[in-house]
């Protein structure tokens, strides 16, 4: 195998690099990621020399070894580690620090303990490191890619396998690949290098994703998606302290709302015990559904000489991976949207109560947040990314009024108890119109009553 090039000059991009390693061939691997709106020229900027050397060099060794998966784990691991500590780094944290977050969480659970029958989450608190961060929450963000990944990587294997002249698949390297990239590759089959390359280039993606993440996420519940399998409360001091630098409420105040906030985020998705799958599936629902054009992609590959790697490299670049959304993954997609509102509503209102007698920044400390997420921060940027889902966080401001409205009419139990079935959360039209939300759950649950009775009247005459 070939040697790994020098590090590059300043200034020297992800592109100019892929192309160093992988000559023409890189135009597939370049044209995927275009496809999928992921612009080399900026990811990260000009290129850190020895990121770069270290991330090239995994994408080398994929062309020699055994594939794995949509999402290459080994690559985004590596990636994610090295953005985690960029920029400032990612200092160890202290006793003091992790014994402030600690208490912090457990202050939290009490004022929470007041406000919401839902009780604490039970799974320990913790303080994280951005590294920790990365290393529980990569499994998440690996597995949320992948349906689109694969989805990108078989249309490409498809096309260029229909595509093969005679001999190629017996051993002949892809037109236009550096002989010194591909060798000891032997005779595969260049549709499954194609997946190969695919998985390197969406495992840079998700690592560069997850390691800038972890330098902006408070804890592990601000994309409001969950990213972990327990039910572990957990606060990163450095994101926190730095985040409390612009504002004018003291450290200790930022602290306690943000603790806040997680430690709600974690008793609803332990306590609501279909919320966490309810919200996964759908994701993974929409995802599956993604469709790339091959009927595009076959019309500009037809009459292509695979041995004219330029030809080659027009066709992979016209676009022909634009990513269709069908009428029932608008219909999920809608679904997604307004649960991950409600979520994000419901804790809002659920925090803001509790902060309220406690924190004198309280109020614009909630407005901070709201604003936030409402400008769509790198949370949401990143599963937009990731997941082709473009969320509307502005849904939100929505959801807690109409948490608001159900609480002073019913009390935190009418509030609580709209997480009680699936079948019975509120929809759009609620969130258009939150003061007719009652009335219509009411109708909805009596519907509901009648079915059930109608079903044990049946089963009882049997």
């Amino acid at each position: 195998m070939s040697q790994v090039p020098p590090p590059p000059g300043n200034g020297q991009s992800w592109e100019d690099m892929l192309r160093s390693v992988l000559g023409d061939g890189a135009d597939e691997v370049l044209a995927e990621m275009r496809a999928r709106g992921i612009d080399p020229s900026t990811l990260g900027g000009a290129a850190d020399p020895m990121m770069m050397q270290q991330a090239l060099a995994q994408v080398q060794r994929l062309l020699s070894e055994p594939g794995t998966g949509p999402v290459n784990a080994d690559v985004a691991h590596d990636i994610a580690r090295q953005f985690a500590v960029a920029e400032g780094g990612d200092p160890s944290l202290t006793g003091g620090q992790a014994r402030a977050v600690t208490d912090a969480l457990s202050v939290a659970e009490l004022w929470l303990d007041v406000v919401t029958d839902l009780p604490p989450a039970g799974g320990g608190s913790r303080a994280w490191s951005r590294s920790e961060w990365v290393e529980a929450t990569l499994p998440a963000w690996n597995a949320l890619a992948a349906p689109v990944a694969a989805s990108v990587s078989d249309a490409l294997a498809t096309v260029l396998h229909d595509q093969l002249p005679d001999g190629v698949e017996d051993g002949v390297p892809l037109p236009g690949m550096p002989s010194g990239v591909l060798a000891g590759l032997g005779g595969i089959d260049p549709a499954q290098m194609m997946r190969r390359l695919g998985s390197a280039v969406f495992g840079m993606q998700v690592g560069q994703a997850a390691g800038t993440l972890s330098r902006e996420v408070f804890g592990a519940t601000d994309i409001g998606v969950p990213l972990l399998h327990d039910s572990q409360t957990v606060l990163l001091p450095t994101n926190v302290a730095a985040f409390a630098e612009g504002l004018d409420a003291p450290l200790d105040e930022v602290r306690l709302f943000l603790a806040l906030r997680e430690s709600a985020h974690a008793r609803l998705f332990t306590h609501v015990h279909w919320l966490r799958a309810h919200l996964l599936g759908l994701v993974e629902q929409y995802a599956h559904g993604i469709t790339i054009d091959l009927s595009a992609l076959e019309s500009q590959m037809q009459d292509i000489d695979l041995a004219d790697p330029d030809a080659l490299r027009r066709a992979l670049s016209g676009g022909v991976f634009g990513l269709q959304n069908t009428e029932a993954q608008r219909e999920t997609l809608l679904r997604l949207e307004t649960v991950l509102a409600l979520v994000e509503g419901w804790v809002d209102e659920v925090t803001a109560t509790a902060a309220l007698p406690h924190l004198p920044h309280a109020v614009p400390l909630r407005e901070m947040m709201r604003r936030r997420r409402a400008a769509g921060g790198p949370a949401e940027q990143t599963f937009s990314t990731l997941v082709g889902l473009e969320l509307r966080p502005r849904r939100s401001r929505d959801a807690a009024k109409l948490f608001a409205i159900v609480t002073r009419e019913g009390g935190p139990e009418a509030r609580d108890a709209v997480w009680a079935h699936p079948d019975l959360l509120p929809g759009t039209a609620d969130l258009d119109d939150p003061s007719g939300y009652l009335g219509r759950r009411a109708a909805l649950a009596a519907e509901h009553a009648d079915v059930d009775a109608a079903i044990e009247e049946i089963l009882g005459e049997e």
